[in-house]
C-alpha cells in the first residue's frame, strides 16, 4: 500500500481542464518533485489533494484512507501539511503567533501550542525573530516562517509550493539542506512544486512532470531531464544541452 495514491484526478474549471486523469503514488520517506510550465496544473493538483478543490472525478488515498474531498483542516489533521507559493501568513501577528496557528491543529491549549511553536522555531534557527512581525522580515525569512507554521501541524507528508521562489543561490542551497534534514532526521515525506531546476535535481529522488493538465513523464531526475517530451514542453533544448 502506497503512502499517497492519486488516481485519475480530473479538475475542470468551466471547460478548462486543469488536471486530466492524473495518477501517481508517493512512498513514505520519498522526496518527489513536481515540475511543468506555468498553467500546467501543478498547484491545482496540490489543491485537489489537500482539499482546497474537490476533484470532479478520481480518488486520493493517504495512509490507506480515502481523503478525496476532505476539507483542508481534515487533510491537515490526517497528516498532510502544505505551504503556499503566495505566503499565507498574517502580517498583523508575530512570527511566534503565526507558527502557533499551526500548532493549534494538534492542541486547543495555548501554552502547549506556544511550546510546540517555540520548539519548531528553534529547530529552524528562527528564535531570534520570534517577536518580529512578518512584514519586518526579508522574504527568505518569511518563507521559513511559512514552513515553520506547516511543520507545527506535525505533518507526515509536507507539500511545498515553490518554497525557494525569490531566493538567491545561497538561500536556495540552505533550503535544499533544510529539506534534506527534514526528510532524513524528521522522517517527513516531501512533495514539492519547483521551477528552479537546479534545486529539483539536487533534492528530488523522483520527478513528476505535468503539461496542459496531464502527466507526461515520471522518473529519476537524471532521466527526466533527458526526456524528449519534457525538453519540448518545459526545459527547452538550451537547458538540456547545458547538462
Amino acid at each position: 500500500m502506497s503512502f499517497l495514491t492519486v488516481e485519475n484526478i480530473v479538475k475542470d474549471f468551466g471547460g478548462l481542464v486543469a488536471n486530466n486523469n492524473v495518477s501517481f503514488t508517493i512512498e513514505e520517506g520519498e522526496i518527489v518533485g513536481l515540475i511543468g510550465p506555468n498553467g500546467a496544473g501543478k498547484t491545482t493538483l496540490f489543491n485537489c489533494i489537500v482539499g482546497y478543490h474537490r476533484p470532479d472525478s478520481g480518488k486520493v488515498t493517504f495512509r490507506g484512507k480515502d481523503v478525496t474531498g476532505f476539507r483542508p483542516f481534515e487533510t491537515n489533521r490526517a497528516g498532510i501539511g502544505r505551504t503556499f507559493q503566495i505566503m499565507k501568513v498574517t502580517t498583523g501577528m508575530t512570527v511566534l503567533e503565526n507558527v502557533m496557528v499551526g500548532s493549534f491543529c494538534r492542541t486547543n491549549n495555548r501554552n502547549t501550542a506556544r511550546g510546540e511553536a517555540l520548539h519548531v522555531l528553534g529547530d529552524l534557527a528562527l528564535d531570534a525573530v520570534k517577536d518580529y512581525y512578518i512584514n519586518e522580515l526579508p522574504i527568505a525569512i518569511q518563507r521559513k516562517v511559512g514552513l515553520a507554521r506547516a511543520l507545527a501541524t506535525k505533518p507526515a507528508l509536507l507539500m511545498l509550493d515553490e518554497v525557494a521562489s525569490g531566493l538567491n543561490p545561497t538561500e536556495i542551497e540552505e533550503v535544499v539542506e533544510l529539506l534534506r534534514r527534514l526528510n532524513s532526521a524528521k522522517k517527513i515525506t516531501l512533495f514539492l512544486i519547483e521551477h528552479i531546476m537546479e534545486m529539483v535535481m539536487k533534492v528530488s529522488q523522483r520527478v513528476i512532470v505535468l503539461d496542459y493538465g496531464e502527466k507526461i513523464a515520471e522518473g529519476l531526475p537524471a532521466d527526466i531531464v533527458k526526456d524528449e517530451n519534457v525538453i519540448k514542453a518545459y526545459l527547452g533544448e538550451k537547458y538540456a544541452q547545458g547538462l
